[in-house]
């Protein structure tokens, strides 16, 4: 499924809109271990600092100094291959 990437006010936070119900509320950070796959994978992106999912999106949190221009197109590719539609 397509997924769009939206901006929110934090310049630090993408959205990342699925289409469909995603779970939660969630969060996850590199310091919490977790079962859950993709959460680990997108926690795994270099500058990820959070990962937060509730209806039909995930939002990722970056520190401050990551470029989003490396972590947004794998972030989708993993989002689109967890819901793929």
């Amino acid at each position: 499924m397509p997924v769009r990437i939206e901006n929110t006010p934090n310049p630090n936070a993408l959205k990342f809109t699925v289409g469909i119900d995603v779970g939660g509320p969630k969060t996850f950070v590199p310091t919490q271990a977790t079962d859950e796959p993709m959460a680990n994978a997108l926690l795994q992106l270099e500058g990820v600092t959070s990962v937060f999912m509730t209806a039909d999106f995930v939002t990722l949190t970056k520190a401050p100094d990551a470029d989003w221009g490396s972590i947004a197109p794998t972030a989708q590719a993993i989002i689109e291959a967890e819901f793929p539609g």
